[in-house]
């Protein structure tokens, strides 16, 4: 288990870094109730920072297990009025929202009917929240991951938790002098990736290795980001504790090929994907399959008419830490960091590019955003440009692009 000091330091890097919580901000902090040491480790950090009200927002899995196997099918994707109302006060005021990862119960509902664990989500809740987040842009906002036995035996086969204490500390720049200091480096380096990116306005990018030829359109409408993101009112936040992505949304009308998962999914249901394989026409999923969890993706991509297309490409290179841990997470937060991925579902609407017009049917709106791990040492990655030449951005897991 983690001591006193690394936790403390830990929630301050979460809260001064990655919410950036401000003099005055209600802050609500989600997480499942094998969490709650860290819930008040961030508490207290947070009233440090000067935060007004910190209300904590717990979840158990067994309740939910309890709802997928009993519940009516009208009220799996049920969203409670009131929950929606907490939202909307956040919205209205201004707060500041932190999650935290790690599933405690790996395998809670691996025996279950994968469609209707697909299915057991707050829909209207979920399309609200992406709406605030990307599009009203009024909380500032971040997730971090708070180890457990649970968790560790699912990554390692033991619960050592000390180890993965180690391997998320180095994720996250904890295990460094000064992790503010190089957490600012960190992004100013991601933000100008970014940039040299916006600038070389690729019309496509292609990712070809084992079990993949994928060709993802892109457009000037939308920038690539990284690193932070801004509210309406100015604060600057880093949303994913680690991240080592630079990433943009995608034209949803140009997804074209074939396209395997590199690493295991580990599903917002908390079910874990193997063996992913999309094949996309005309923008669209025309078929998927997987080796384990296939009920669960397909209960995904049926949710609405925008599931089936691409809402998210990122980048990642070899020099992510998350990636030189070696290590398989099975949690998407971590997993995504350490190698290139995509989404089918919402897209980033905050990288949209006002100076640049966007065509008709290229954004795409969905109440899921399901990321999922497609990169890789044999995975390469090149920009096409307007005249449909091929040039390379990553080799073996290198970033090239000059």
């Amino acid at each position: 288990m983690a001591d006193e000091n690394l936790l403390k330091r830990y929630a301050e890097l979460v809260i001064r870094v990655g919410a950036n919580v401000k003099e005055g901000q209600d802050v609500v902090i989600s997480a499942y109730v094998e969490q709650a040491p860290f819930v008040r480790a961030l508490a207290e950090a947070a009233y440090e920072a000067g935060a007004r009200y910190v209300a904590p927002q717990y979840a158990d899995q067994f309740v939910k297990r309890q709802l997928i196997l009993h519940g009516d099918d009208d009220v799996l994707e049920w969203s409670p009025p009131w929950e929606l109302e907490r939202l909307e006060y956040f919205n209205r005021e201004g707060g500041a929202s932190i999650f935290i990862s790690g599933d405690p119960n790996p395998d809670v509902f691996a025996d279950l009917d994968g469609v209707r664990v697909g299915k057991a989500r707050a829909k209207a809740l979920a399309e609200r929240s992406l709406q605030i987040t990307f599009e009203d842009k009024t909380i500032n906002w971040t997730i971090a991951a708070y180890p457990n036995e649970r968790w560790a035996e699912k990554i390692y086969g033991s619960k050592d938790v000390d180890r993965l204490w180690e391997d998320v500390a180095k994720a996250v720049r904890l295990d460094q002098a000064d992790p503010v200091a190089a957490w600012q480096q960190h992004v100013e380096r991601l933000r100008k990736r970014a940039s040299q990116m916006t600038q070389r306005r690729f019309d496509a990018l292609h990712f070809s290795g084992p079990g993949t030829d994928l060709t993802i359109g892109l457009t000037p409408g939308y920038n690539w980001g990284a690193g932070t993101l801004e509210t309406a009112s100015g604060i600057v936040h880093v949303p994913n504790m680690p991240t080592e992505e630079v990433f943009t949304a995608p034209d949803a009308r140009r997804t074209e090929g074939t396209v395997r998962s590199t690493q295991p999914l580990a599903t917002s249901g908390g079910v874990i994907v193997e063996g992913l394989q999309l094949r996309f026409e005309d923008g669209r999923v025309v078929e998927a399959k997987a080796d384990k969890g296939q009920d669960v993706i397909q209960a995904q991509l049926d949710s609405d008419d925008g599931a089936r297309r691409l809402g998210e490409v990122a980048l990642v290179d070899g020099t992510s830490p998350v990636g030189q841990t070696g290590v398989t997470f099975f949690d998407t937060l971590f997993d995504e960091n350490a190698t290139c991925h995509i989404a089918y579902g919402g897209g980033l609407g905050f990288t949209r590019n006002a100076d640049e017009d966007l065509p008709d049917g290229a954004s795409n709106a969905s109440s899921i955003h399901t990321d999922f791990m497609i990169g890789g040492p044999e995975v390469d990655v090149d920009g096409v440009d307007a005249d449909g030449n091929a040039v390379p951005i990553l080799r073996n897991e290198e970033w090239v692009l000059a």
